[in-house]
């Protein structure tokens, strides 16, 4: 009589999954190179659309404003900047590390409505907000109808 064995559809994938994990926590901080791992990062935008603007939010929390680059150029919006590990402490420091660090950049397309020479930025509480005005000609507009009755 033959033992039931149990069969497997991918039989080193729990293998592989376990090599992954170990990989991935206890080379988290270092590269064989001994460099940072700490990589780029590409922050959360929201951008939407009122009758009056277009707005784009995006979170940076923790960028100090002097290092954010916010620019319209040719119709393209872009926001750069860098949120940098604190100083006080080593990444030997860290038990561990979700956050990104480093440089960004973003970039969007826009319209041939907006006003760029009304463009404004506020940062607070750890999100810019980026007001675009539209032109006002291409702003709706309600036209009245008149109507001529004819006796």
């Amino acid at each position: 009589m033959c033992p039931l064995a149990r069969w497997e559809r991918f039989p080193n994938f729990l293998a592989l999954h376990d090599q992954l994990g170990r990989i991935l926590e206890e080379g988290f901080f270092r590269s064989r190179s001994g460099e940072s791992a700490l990589t780029a990062w590409s922050p959360a935008v929201d951008i939407f659309e009122t009758e009056d603007e277009l707005v784009a939010k995006a979170d940076l929390p923790e960028i100090d404003e002097k290092a954010l680059d916010i620019r319209v150029e040719n119709n393209t919006l872009s926001i750069r900047g860098e949120r940098k590990l604190e100083k006080a402490l080593s990444e030997d420091n860290f038990l561990r590390v979700e956050r990104a660090f480093g440089s960004f950049s973003r970039s969007f397309s826009l319209p041939n409505t907006v006003n760029a020479e009304a463009i404004r930025a506020e940062y607070r509480n750890g999100v810019v907000t980026v007001t675009l005005p539209k032109r006002e000609e291409s702003k709706p507009r309600q036209i009245k109808v008149s109507l001529n009755s004819h006796n």
